[in-house]
């Protein structure tokens, strides 16, 4: 291989090697939720979890995420569906601006 500037692997921008063995949670992009302990990645960003839980939706309305959870083990999560990777602690959802009142004139 030849050492040319344009040659040089590029880094990524995030930042996983820092989360190994902490628990994160992964959101995807058909709106699955999981929770687990992060054991390893690739640089497609295909995921190891380990004690993996993925949060369940709510039956009424496929488009809200419960509380309730269902033990999974042992993922391998693609790195194509990952659209999202968060420590889980230090989360705190928040409001969205977008939605809600409507502005008065």
């Amino acid at each position: 291989m030849s050492n040319r500037p344009g040659n040089r692997k590029k880094e990524s921008i995030l930042a996983l090697h820092k989360m190994i063995d902490s628990k994160i949670r992964v959101k995807c992009l058909g709106g699955r939720e999981m929770c687990g302990i992060l054991k390893g990645f690739d640089d497609l960003v295909n995921l190891v979890l380990d004690d993996c839980e993925e949060f369940l939706r709510d039956r009424n309305d496929a488009s809200v995420v419960t509380e309730e959870t269902r033990k999974l083990g042992l993922v391998v999560c693609r790195g194509t569906q990952v659209s999202l990777i968060s420590p889980e602690e230090g989360m705190e959802e928040i409001a969205n601006p977008f939605m809600g009142g409507e502005e008065e004139d």
